[in-house]
């Protein structure tokens, strides 16, 4: 996704989709300080969140594809290995798996480049975690570890292919919308990236 500095400014009306392309409205979320933590529980004892230190790149697809393969998440799936190597190895990059008796169940990854702020990259959990109230749980423990740092700004962004309860989720959270963008990109669906059954509530236009 570009950042909201770099995207070109649309002009008002209708704009055609190349062929083989997906177009989402992307909408960026900010808090700039720490908010109450809503319905704040522990997770549960037999879930864990371990996190991943420099895992290697096909764990990492491997449960990144299990979270988000149903929303069309495909940013790190287009990656070189050498690109993402270089964010699974960032000591600046932290990457957790919410676990339960050695099964994934979510992904948490939160990105400290940017001076003074961080990023909630990615949250989300597998199909089977939805549901339980772990999500609840998972984002409070994202913003209490994004805060534990001392950053001035933490931000997340969501788009008309994630969850429908996603933007409503991370404003109840604390943040606030700042910037509204449209992605177009190649079908990840199309390219190979993820299968053709993959989120059947967006069309395929082949």
């Amino acid at each position: 996704m570009l950042s909201n500095f770099d995207a070109p400014v649309l002009s008002p009306g209708f704009a055609a989709v190349p062929p083989g392309h997906i177009a989402a409205i992307v909408t960026s979320l900010e808090m700039v300080k720490p908010p109450a933590l809503r319905d704040a529980k522990p997770f549960p004892d037999d879930t864990v969140l371990h996190r991943l230190v420099r895992p290697d790149g096909e764990t990492y697809r491997r449960l990144y594809r299990a979270v988000g393969a149903d929303w069309l998440w495909f940013s790190r799936l287009t990656l070189g290995d050498e690109a993402l190597r270089a964010i699974l190895d960032d000591p600046r990059v932290e990457i957790l798996a919410l676990r339960r008796d050695g099964a994934d169940l979510g992904l948490l990854e939160l990105d400290f480049r940017q001076p003074d702020t961080c990023e909630l990259a990615f949250l989300g959990l597998v199909p089977k975690a939805l549901g339980q109230g772990l999500g609840r749980t998972l984002i409070n423990a994202a913003i209490e570890r994004a805060w534990s740092r001392p950053i001035r700004r933490l931000w997340v962004h969501t788009c008309t292919f994630d969850h429908p309860g996603a933007l409503g989720f991370y404003r109840r959270s604390g943040f606030t919308p700042c910037a509204v963008e449209v992605e177009i990109a190649p079908d990840p669906r199309l390219t190979g990236i993820l299968p053709r059954t993959c989120a059947p509530h967006v069309p395929l236009l082949a």
